[in-house]
């Protein structure tokens, strides 16, 4: 059983682009209804997803790459100074006369890394230890930057419910990242044979569970016409640079490991865009939703794709090290 188990969790982990649209068609064909058990079931499926991940990951690993921070450091100021400033641009030169999708377009850029970026990093066999000091920090940082971006763009202030929103961070990433390790350490690293096979199938179900249940929520929010293409079209390109400037910014690193720069896409690419979705429609007309709810059908998919773009790169940048090891 525990071989047929690895066995479809290998399939699902080569073929998550067909796994994510499906989940999304499902979604937008179901249209689920908000309510507190759907926000407490992806909580919990995100919360189970980032504990399986974690049993992958020692203290040690993690502790290690706190001590030396200015990888997420330098993601995060990618996330939160660059994409900022990039979007409301964006939305000034394309969108002069329609305030509320400038304000989407910010929104997008402002709220929290994607707790899916973990999710993601670990199945494309990135640096999950950076991913989860990324996403950690993170959750400290988005409180104080928030309310800043609205006051100096917008001129006015946000009442937002940080705590809340700080408890649902903790619940889907920080703690069970941190039992995840503490697991792993605990086996002596025997917990990763459990991750490969029941955990990871059953985490992939629970991927499946949170993209059906976003796309579900988000589907009653989309009114299809002709004058949806454009801004169709300038979401699915600000959602492409936000992956190339991860890409882009993994440049500074001194080797630029594939492992790195994985992380740094996924950190920078991937968005918390129902937290945004929440905040745009809580405090702004539903016209800002709009953005935010197209991105939703283009971040999930374009994240499958990275790793069938990206994944020829490191075999021939480590093959040509050995050669050269060699001829020495």
């Amino acid at each position: 059983m525990q071989q047929k188990l690895r066995l479809w969790n290998d399939w699902l982990s080569s073929h998550m682009f067909l796994v994510v649209l499906f989940a999304l068609f499902m979604g937008f064909f179901l249209q689920l209804p908000a309510s507190p058990v759907t926000r407490f079931l992806v909580i919990a499926l995100f919360g189970y997803m980032t504990f399986i991940t974690s049993l992958s990951i020692s203290f040690t690993k993690f502790i290690e790459v706190l001590r030396q921070p200015w990888i997420p450091l330098w993601t995060l100021s990618l996330i939160h100074f660059i994409t900022p400033l990039a979007a409301w641009l964006v939305g000034r030169l394309l969108y002069p006369d329609d305030f509320l999708i400038r304000i989407g377009y910010l929104i997008c850029a402002c709220i929290p890394v994607g707790v899916t970026s973990v999710i993601w990093t670990e199945l494309s066999k990135g640096n999950t230890a950076i991913s989860l000091v990324t996403v950690t920090l993170d959750t400290l940082l988005v409180p104080l930057l928030l309310p800043l971006y609205f006051k100096l763009i917008l001129g006015q202030s946000l009442q937002i419910n940080y705590t809340a929103m700080i408890v649902e961070l903790l619940a889907m990433i920080t703690l069970p990242s941190l039992l995840g390790m503490a697991v792993h350490d605990w086996t002596k690293g025997k917990a990763v044979h459990f991750a490969k096979h029941i955990g990871g199938f059953t985490s992939k179900i629970g991927f499946f569970g949170v993209i059906l249940i976003s796309a579900g929520l988000v589907a009653p929010e989309v009114h299809w016409s002709s004058g949806l293409l454009k801004t169709l079209l300038v979401t699915l390109f600000i959602v492409t640079a936000g992956y190339f400037l991860g890409y882009l910014g993994s440049f500074i690193t001194k080797e630029q490991r594939y492992d790195t720069t994985i992380a740094m896409i996924y950190n920078v690419g991937l968005r918390n865009l129902s937290f945004g979705l929440v905040l745009a429609l809580t405090y702004f007309p539903a016209a800002a939703a709009l953005p935010i709810t197209l991105g939703m059908l283009f971040q999930q998919p374009i994240a499958a794709i990275i790793p069938y773009i990206y994944k020829q790169q490191p075999p021939q940048k480590e093959t040509s090290v050995s050669q050269a090891s060699a001829n020495r």
